[in-house]
């Protein structure tokens, strides 16, 4: 019987051989699950949608979306706008202007905040997670306190109490305050990742042969341990839209009519949403889809480069 085992086991050995197959890598593996994930492509359909709308908005825009070309149509008074007419399928706001024009251009805007206050999160928690997880000692005691003091804050609770600091707000302080909350997410991550990878077997090998800090950080800790951090990146950028949206909507996003935003198109509808819902309807579906679209990718690319799904 252990004869004719050990022939069978040796068959099959010699069949992979002769196959040519080879091992795949963590890459590899994952984007074949994400070929055949339904959730991947749909998050990545809307989220590609999204991206060249916000691209080309401005040049496909029908009309200028700070222009009250409808003004003549509304009347506050009696609490009217103007309704969807020829070139004009939305209708108007409460300022005349165009809805599908400030729809589509505002779609810049939203991108332009997610992905700017993700980069500064991502790139704030890259600094303190390698300190704390390279260095260790009082070093990482001192970036965790400072990093638990700042989870201990709701995200949104923490981006108002810094939005409200700027005087004159605009974009960028939207950018700012929206970001900061992100740091400690990452910086919690990358840490954990890294102290998981320090006493794997690549790194004491590495400190055997004597191989300096710097680079045993930066060529076998971090690249090891970044790819959650980046799956991470994916969601927070849904967080950071929705954290955006309801600064503009608490008056605390840009003043700029000419620059509209998703987030400010809420709260410029909020004295008329029991009269014209659609104002609101517009701007919140789209955040609505775009936010699912990120959240799963996210969850798709997760999945996608969790080792326990590797067969």
């Amino acid at each position: 019987m252990v004869t004719t085992f050990s022939r069978a086991r040796k068959q099959r050995i010699d069949a992979l051989v002769n196959s040519g197959d080879e091992g795949s890598s963590l890459l590899q593996d994952a984007w074949a699950r994400l070929k055949g994930s339904p959730l991947f492509w749909f998050g990545a359909v809307i989220v590609g949608l999204f991206v060249v709308l916000a691209i080309i908005g401005p040049w496909i825009a029908p009309h200028d979306p700070g222009a009250q070309l409808l003004i003549d149509q509304t009347s506050r008074a009696r609490n009217s706008i103007a309704p969807a007419q020829d070139g004009f399928p939305l209708g108007g706001d409460t300022q005349g202007r165009d809805l599908l024009s400030r729809m589509i251009v505002g779609a810049r805007q939203t991108l332009l905040v997610g992905i700017f206050a993700t980069l500064i999160g991502l790139v704030g928690g890259l600094i303190l997670g390698i300190l704390a997880g390279a260095f260790g000692g009082w070093i990482d005691t001192l970036v965790m306190r400072i990093v638990d003091v700042m989870l201990s804050i709701p995200s949104l609770l923490l981006a108002i109490s810094i939005g409200v600091l700027f005087t004159n707000p605009n974009l960028t302080s939207v950018i700012i305050a929206v970001s900061i909350p992100q740091i400690p997410v990452f910086a919690r991550l990358l840490r954990g990742q890294m102290l998981a990878q320090r006493e794997s077997d690549h790194v004491l090998a590495a400190r055997a042969l004597g191989v300096k800090r710097g680079p045993i950080v930066f060529r076998h800790m971090v690249p090891n341990s970044i790819s959650p951090v980046i799956v991470q990146a994916t969601l927070v950028v849904a967080t950071s839209i929705l954290d955006a949206a309801a600064l503009s909507f608490l008056g605390l996003g840009s003043q700029d009519v000419s620059q509209p935003e998703w987030g400010q198109m809420l709260g410029e509808a909020q004295g008329s949403i029991d009269s014209h819902p659609q104002l609101a309807f517009w701007p919140a579906g789209a955040i609505i889809v775009v936010v699912l679209g990120f959240t799963l990718l996210g969850e798709a690319l997760r999945e996608a480069i969790d080792p326990k799904n590797r067969r």
